[in-house]
């Protein structure tokens, strides 16, 4: 008895501090179908009749110039996917690389590699955006382009995927260094090329590793500001719904918008939930670095 009315008090504990975390989060999704006097209301309103006014004007505009979101969110859904999976593939081939062969100063490249990811972003965006201009000097009136290719679309991909490679690696490296190289060994004993080795022996058992790399990738890129707002330009369309929150933060009239932020946030949240409700199984797998299998 006495064991069993712990673990009820454990579980109790443990929803009530899952619910006091997700109370702004609650508070955020009933704005979103408040109209702004029900927002502002006091107290708080927790009946009310819902609308999608708030949306609206988050995804269509809200006149007075500012223009609508949906750039944001396509801007938002493009850079994340492709840069993650650029930084997947690249990882993928680098950590088995790194996990067959075991080049000289294998930990001291893989730790050196991971320190980019330590360095604060406000420590080396002056640096990089320095490197970004004089880039696109050198295109400047060639007739290439009539932007700065560099802190153009290309180049805010390429900056993302440079970031997600080495947390990618780390994790990769880890679920290889898992799989056994008798598999490989059995396989090129039955004529499998190199390839076939990579893709059809190793991938298939790293599929955790992988969805775990590109979700935590993923969230990363989804959720960074700082480079995205000091690269992106207004001509290129670079700029994600962090900029957009940032930047719809006041309303035309001189005061906050809550409407405006508590739609767009909720409609920010929803992807990364979705994809941490479906693959979090694997997120949990993606910490431990991998997992020891047995040899054939």
């Amino acid at each position: 008895m006495d064991s069993r009315i712990r673990t009820r008090a454990y579980y109790a504990i443990l929803w009530l501090i899952a619910i006091l975390f997700f109370l702004p989060i609650f508070w955020i999704l009933l704005a979103a179908f408040k109209t702004d006097s029900d927002i502002l209301a006091v107290p708080p309103k927790l009946i009310f009749t819902p609308t999608l006014e708030q949306i609206n004007r988050a995804l269509f505009g809200r006149g007075q110039g500012v223009s609508n979101t949906i750039p944001y969110l396509v801007n938002s859904l493009l850079l994340s996917i492709l840069s993650v999976t650029l930084a997947i593939i690249v990882s993928f081939l680098a950590a088995y690389a790194f996990s067959r062969y075991k080049p000289k100063a294998t930990n001291f490249l893989m730790f050196l590699m991971l320190s980019t990811r330590m360095v604060p972003a406000s420590a080396t965006i002056v640096a990089i955006f320095q490197m970004y201009n004089a880039f696109d000097i050198g295109l400047r009136g060639t007739g290439l382009t009539r932007e700065p290719l560099f802190r153009g679309f290309p180049g805010v991909l390429l900056l993302y995927t440079m970031f997600s490679i080495p947390f990618s690696l780390w994790i990769l490296k880890g679920f290889i260094d898992g799989v056994s190289p008798r598999y490989d060994e059995t396989a090129y004993v039955n004529g499998a090329s190199r390839w076939h080795v990579l893709f059809r022996v190793v991938l298939p058992q790293v599929k955790p590793g992988i969805v775990a790399a590109f979700i935590f990738n993923l969230i990363f890129v989804w959720n960074e500001f700082l480079f995205n707002f000091i690269l992106g330009t207004p001509t290129t369309n670079t700029q994600m719904i962090p900029y957009a929150l940032a930047v719809g933060l006041v309303s035309p009239g001189g005061n906050v918008d809550w409407g405006y932020i508590a739609s767009l946030s909720m409609l920010y949240v929803l992807l990364p939930m979705v994809m941490i409700f479906f693959f979090q199984k694997y997120l949990l797998v993606g910490m431990t670095f991998g997992t020891v299998r047995g040899e054939v």
